[in-house]
């Protein structure tokens, strides 16, 4: 019988502060690592849960563990009198903002449910995110050597849309992408997002016109997440 587990559990945790939501990542990724520890010494090993996290945090500045803080344009005294956090994170990439109007997603994954290589996991997490966006006919497009998700990539009008940046640890994932939906983008004026100098930050809503329910564009995360992971979403 194959161990494989390809349900993978829906968690919405609402609006979180980014240190609240990276301990209870770290909670389940190190939940799902003591059963994979616990699987060499059973005769009959146990099925590792997946989880995909749905949520919003409250204005922080995250930073890479491979960022460079120069990317921070402002200094404590602005953070404090505008009311958002700098983090230094254990994720991947450099520089990047999290707020209201913008939806986080964190799929914590034991990969040897799916497929244990890194770069084909970034890549299939910028297609459901290229995938959703074409559902509001928004053309999503990745960028050579960039991570993420862009518009008009290789134009001199290329704009960022989806930040990614994860953590992995024997094959288990965390953290993930941030899609700007209704972000307010005056955010992005105080920092260079991704440590990328000269390239723009957009969200669905400029792009559109109007307001997009982020209700909608989780239920197509959703679906297109089951299609690239050939997965099963439980409650």
């Amino acid at each position: 019988m194959s161990l494989r587990n390809k349900n993978v559990q829906i968690q919405n945790w609402g609006i979180q502060q980014y240190n609240s939501a990276w301990d209870k990542q770290e909670e389940l990724l190190q939940s799902i690592i003591e059963i994979k520890k616990s699987n060499r010494s059973l005769k009959n090993p146990i099925k590792t849960p997946n989880y995909l996290v749905f949520l919003q945090h409250h204005p922080v500045y995250s930073l890479g563990r491979s960022g460079d803080q120069n990317n921070l344009l402002i200094d404590k005294s602005i953070l404090d009198k505008k009311g958002v956090d700098f983090i230094k994170s254990n994720r991947g990439g450099d520089i990047t903002f999290h707020g209201p109007g913008q939806l986080v997603v964190y799929p914590v994954l034991d990969l040897d449910n799916f497929f244990t290589d890194i770069h084909k996991y970034l890549r299939t997490l910028e297609n459901i995110v290229i995938k959703t966006l074409n559902d509001f006919g928004i053309k999503g497009q990745r960028s050579s050597g960039e991570t993420g998700v862009w518009l008009d990539s290789g134009s001199p009008f290329a704009r960022k849309i989806c930040a990614m940046g994860i953590r992995a640890s024997r094959w288990v994932t965390m953290h993930g992408f941030a899609l700007n939906i209704n972000t307010d983008l005056t955010y992005f004026e105080d920092i260079i997002p991704c440590g990328i100098d000269g390239k723009g930050v957009t969200s669905m809503q400029k792009e559109t016109g109007k307001k997009v329910s982020v209700e909608k564009v989780i239920s197509k995360i959703k679906i297109h997440f089951i299609n690239n992971f050939d997965a099963k979403l439980v409650t």
